[in-house]
């Protein structure tokens, strides 16, 4: 795996990295556009984390921080470099860079359908909770809120 090498995501990675989530990652996010990546390499120029192999994308994991929630999202291997250790390496980094900001724990967002995913994070040390269930409501497309929450 010395040949693998992972870096943080810049503005200019974002179209690659949007084909890249089409062609390699389940399912797709209200999230899955331009300006949505722009806005998180944007507000966290280190949450975005890709994995390459002779220049070329072979994998991606967002490893959010909140201050006080470390969130996987969007882990990710090219099909054609699937069992080769990429998402492996991809959490690591991952929980490398969630220890050095103080996190304590990891959430990830897992498809229920995606069952080769399950066995990638149970192969991680990740566990299922049950007795949670994630909520979601989109909001409108009438622009950002204004004021503090």
């Amino acid at each position: 795996m010395s040949d693998l090498h992972i870096r943080c995501a810049t503005l200019s990675d974002i179209d690659s990295v949007l084909q890249f989530w089409r062609d390699a990652a389940e399912g797709t996010s209200i999230s899955d556009d331009h300006d949505g990546v722009a806005r998180l390499i944007t507000r966290d120029p280190e949450a975005l984390l890709l994995a390459e192999r002779d220049g070329l994308l072979t994998g991606t994991v967002i490893a959010g921080f909140d201050g006080w929630r470390c969130s996987a999202y969007r882990l990710a291997v090219h099909p054609d470099c699937r069992r080769e250790g990429i998402a492996t390496a991809l959490l690591e980094a991952a929980e490398q860079r969630f220890a050095a900001l103080g996190g304590r724990r990891v959430d990830a967002m897992v498809l229920e359908a995606n069952e080769q995913a399950h066995h990638t994070w149970t192969a991680g040390g990740y566990h299922r909770e049950d007795h949670w269930r994630r909520w979601v409501k989109p909001l409108q497309a009438r622009g950002r809120m204004r004021g503090s929450l």
